[in-house]
């Protein structure tokens, strides 16, 4: 059953009315979004960069085309796409945390990006832009927030061009027992005390923690996409499985 016709859902490890979540999530990223990307650096190690390069790499965009940085935040993945695409292509990021989007605005302005960037406050359910739109869509650390995942990877394949692709970037689910067990350890001993120290806030990264363990794992989310429309659809596994990059094709 699809999550948009369920009353209730998972926040975290949290039963919620499914109406109550998008706020719940809005309240998180009002939070973290001023020291989101210090704590980037500092949850991963930096490693974020590396993984957010290896999406980059599997993009295949050109010059003169057209992307949408879903759930984009800081923009990341946006500068780097604005400098491919070039003035003739277009990158929008969108985000549906009007926090996390001036954050990301102000930063890539800081950077001397803008002239091809749109920014767009929208809800990766229902997104607001015509059919056969995009070339290419990221969606990175965004999806296991977004309440109904089947209902956002239809409206992401809607938008994208035949021949375009899709680019989910997420936590996922560590392929060996010994990963897996220091993943635990670390997620909720040492992260929620590093989100205290540094961004004030455990509880946010309290649930960042148990969202990422409530999302669907590798295999889960390759069925999803298919169900979806998209083809060809594979992924990568990252740092042995703690992050997988999916990607699938619309033809």
């Amino acid at each position: 059953m699809s999550e948009q016709h369920k009353s209730t859902t998972h926040f975290g490890y949290k039963t919620v009315e499914t109406n109550e979540k998008e706020q719940m999530v809005a309240g998180v990223f009002h939070s973290v979004a001023a020291k989101y990307d210090v704590m980037n650096d500092l949850m991963s190690f930096g490693i974020h960069r590396l993984w957010k390069r290896f999406t980059i790499d599997c993009s295949g965009i050109r010059k003169g085309q057209k992307v949408l940085d879903l759930a984009g935040g800081t923009g990341d993945l946006t500068a780097k796409f604005s400098r491919i695409v070039g003035e003739t292509g277009q990158v929008v990021l969108a985000d549906i945390n009007d926090s996390m989007l001036k954050v990301g605005r102000d930063k890539l302005r800081n950077k001397g990006l803008g002239n091809n960037i749109a920014y767009v406050q929208a809800n990766a359910e229902a997104l607001p832009f015509p059919d056969n739109h995009f070339d290419l869509i990221t969606i990175a650390f965004g999806l296991r927030n977004v309440t109904d995942k089947d209902k956002a990877l239809a409206s992401m394949q809607r938008v994208l061009k035949p021949g375009g692709r899709l680019l989910v970037l997420e936590f996922s689910k560590p392929q060996h027992e010994v990963m897996s067990k220091l993943y635990d350890f670390y997620s909720f001993n040492i992260l929620p005390k590093m989100g205290s120290l540094v961004a004030q806030d455990s509880e946010s990264y309290q649930y960042l923690a148990e969202s990422i363990r409530m999302h669907p794992d590798q295999e889960t989310l390759k069925a999803m996409m298919e169900q979806a429309g998209l083809e060809q659809v594979e992924y990568f596994n990252l740092t042995d499985g703690i992050v997988a990059l999916h990607r699938g094709f619309k033809f």
